[in-house]
């Protein structure tokens, strides 16, 4: 059946915000049973093997943005041969570093262990690393490059729904089986089989609705920038690991599990706020290709001022409620201190600032600027390796947080820069705006709410804590936008109506 670029972009923002839903709640129970059932010390051995396992993904070299970004003009003109070119070519690649990823784990296997010989035997870790690595191989031998396709083609919709069946499946079946005695190595097994059926399912369904060509010969590369998104890949890698691995090398296992514990709710709520992007990149991907440029302009702030909206208030709500969830969610946890206020409101403000240029970043890539921007993806990994290093040993959860807070900083900006001088052309004034009005809301949400405590440390006590903090943060987000965005709301409202309308 077909659908317009609009039915598409709503389908797929739904689904994900739904997937987002499941995620944060099965995010919630998971973590708190492998705590609970194995303490701390195996919920911190897990969490750096997902994080050693995650490594792998840096040999991908960014080759995924830009084969989804290589798609979007095939898709639109509608030119198979073209597309079997660039899917050949990607799962080629895939397949190496499937290998790679084999070879890696198996020296993973070999030395891991003995980093960590005096809390765990060697068998006991190695094995779990097998375990946890079987759904990275189905990832990269299976199911990227065709995940690329849907994404790109706008259908992201189909692939989020195979991950919410998964989700679910997985939080029943290992739950049940933690309540039942088993080892933290059955449960991974198990959730790793789950994972493995998901991109295989995928496959069936691209093999149904798509012709993909996998004989052709490739006399050329089909993928134009292969290898400049590197930089972005590079740096995006950076963000999402420099912490554990610093936390790992340098603090203790307990520290990666307050890290965890705290990246559980702040994570949750980031990739909420992702999915409010779902399909986005791939809508204004297709008007970049189409030329409708008054078009993408008008879109792009709209969405720029949703997301810094939503981002402003879940993170401001975030900062504070995080420290009194944590005292709920960890009460009877006695072997590591978890409440750590200073180090949750850095840690908040760093990811609020990873969502607030969201925006920007979009749009670069949609334009495939891979390579004009990968200076500044090597500045930003450097800012939050070097100085996470050198914070560590002095401040500890607090110093890892610093350097990832201000390589993001560094990079929203620029991002903002860059996207008003060469792609869309505007005035840097808009994100200067943004930015103080969002900083004007947090400040008023903060005044507002600073007498607010819990009567006790009970889920109950905390609910009634977050419902009069969101009814509160909620008001001043409102009042503070309709007084500096009155027209951008009402010309919103008025294009969802008339999209609504025409459906």
């Amino acid at each position: 059946m077909y659908m317009t670029r609009s039915k598409k972009l709503a389908l797929n923002t739904t689904i994900s915000l739904i997937n987002q839903l499941v995620i944060v709640i099965c995010g919630f129970i998971l973590p708190r049973m492998f705590l609970v059932t194995y303490g701390s010390a195996v919920n911190g051995l897990q969490a750096s093997i997902t994080q050693c396992l995650g490594f792998i993904a840096l040999c991908e070299l960014g080759v995924g943005a830009v084969v989804q970004s290589a798609l979007y003009k095939p898709l639109a003109k509608k030119n198979e041969e073209e597309i079997s070119k660039i899917i050949c070519s990607a799962e080629r690649f895939f397949h190496k570093l499937g290998w790679l990823l084999l070879v890696y784990t198996l020296v993973l296997m070999v030395f891991y262990p003995l980093i960590i010989k005096k809390e765990f035997g060697f068998i006991y870790t190695s094995s779990l690393i097998l375990i946890i690595s079987l759904s990275s191989f189905a990832q990269y031998f299976l199911g990227i490059t065709y995940r690329l396709l849907l994404n790109a083609d706008q259908m992201g919709f189909i692939q989020l729904s195979l991950h919410i069946i998964a989700l679910i499946l997985n939080t029943i079946i290992a739950v049940t089986l933690m309540k039942s005695g088993v080892s933290i190595h059955w449960v991974k097994l198990v959730s790793s089989i789950i994972f493995i059926v998901q991109p295989i399912c995928l496959i069936l369904y691209v093999h149904k609705h798509y012709h993909i060509n996998h004989k052709l010969k490739l006399n050329t590369e089909p993928i134009k920038q292969k290898w400049n998104g590197i930089a972005q890949h590079i740096s995006a890698f950076v963000l999402g690991g420099t912490d554990i691995a610093v936390l790992t090398l340098f603090c203790s296992l307990d520290a990666v599990s307050v890290y965890t514990v705290y990246n559980l709710v702040i994570n949750g709520i980031k990739q909420f706020v992702f999915a409010f992007t779902a399909g986005v990149q791939a809508t204004f991907g297709n008007m970049l290709v189409n030329q409708e440029m008054d078009n993408l302009r008008t879109s792009f702030s709209h969405f720029e001022w949703l997301m810094h909206t939503v981002t402003t208030f879940l993170f401001g709500m975030t900062g504070l409620l995080i420290v009194p969830f944590v005292q709920v969610y960890t009460k009877g946890v006695t072997d590591t201190n978890y409440i750590v206020p200073s180090f949750a409101m850095l840690f908040t403000c760093a990811i609020a600032m990873h969502c607030l240029r969201l925006p920007y970043n979009i749009m670069i890539l949609a334009a495939g600027h891979y390579k004009e921007t990968q200076n500044s993806a090597f500045i930003e990994a450097g800012i939050n390796i070097v100085l996470s290093v050198l914070l560590v040993f002095k401040y500890g959860l607090i110093g890892v947080v610093i350097g990832t807070l201000l390589a993001l900083t560094y990079r929203t900006i620029y991002f903002a820069y860059y996207l008003s001088h060469n792609i869309i052309g505007r005035e840097l004034t808009h994100f200067r705006k943004h930015i103080l009005i969002d900083i004007f809301t947090i400040i008023g949400m903060i005044i507002c709410t600073c007498s607010f405590k819990m009567t006790e440390i009970s889920y109950g006590a905390w609910f009634v804590l977050a419902c009069k903090t969101g009814i509160i943060c909620l008001i001043i987000s409102t009042v503070i936008n309709w007084l500096f965005y009155c027209q951008e709301i009402t010309q919103l409202y008025r294009r969802i109506m008339n999209k609504l309308r025409s459906m």
